[in-house]
């Protein structure tokens, strides 16, 4: 799950985020290893969702300008 977030977080950071998520819990439960993948993939996920979103705002905002 971790390897997943941390992957997912370069394609499609909604999905980063869910795993990485899930990875914790799991990591946290069964006492695994790879709570920095997940942590890795939770923070990546995080920027590369705010960056989509402001690019996809910056593409509306050209796309509807008057000039």
């Amino acid at each position: 799950m971790a390897i997943l977030s941390l992957v997912f977080a370069f394609v499609v950071p909604i999905l980063a985020i869910v795993f990485g998520y899930m990875a914790k819990k799991q990591i946290r439960e069964r006492g695994e290893g790879g709570s920095g993948l997940a942590k890795a993939g939770l923070i990546l996920g995080y920027i590369f969702a705010v960056l989509s979103l402001l690019w996809g705002i910056a593409v509306f905002a050209l796309l509807n300008s008057n000039t």
